[in-house]
């Protein structure tokens, strides 16, 4: 089950990286959204196998999403939607796997 939120935007990104691309010809925004979105299912893919470092894998993910949306929050002053989605997305799958990794490496 701890798979799904990593498959969700293992989607989600690169469809937003490819769409940034083709509006603003973006090439960060291509390359950010696919190696996110290919991160993001390689760490689904370990979590669905009950292999090791995924839910580090995801939460690593969700922490550099959530990191490289804030900037961008600031700087359109919280008024562009992308940025915020994509800070609410970083911010809502860091605390997820943040628990999940505590409870896959200690148990609570």
């Amino acid at each position: 089950m701890a798979e799904h939120p990593s498959f969700t935007l293992a989607v989600l990104l690169p469809a937003g990286g490819i769409a940034g691309y083709l509006r603003t010809k973006s090439a960060p925004s291509l390359i950010a959204g696919v190696g996110l979105g290919v991160s993001y299912a390689y760490s689904g893919y370990l979590l669905k196998q009950n292999k090791d470092y995924g839910s580090e894998l995801a939460l690593g993910n969700s922490v550099l999403l959530l990191g490289s949306a804030v900037p961008r929050i600031i700087k359109t002053k919280a008024r562009a939607p992308i940025p915020l989605f994509l800070g609410a997305s970083g911010l809502l799958a860091t605390v997820y796997y943040f628990r999940k990794f505590r409870e896959f490496r200690y148990g609570v």
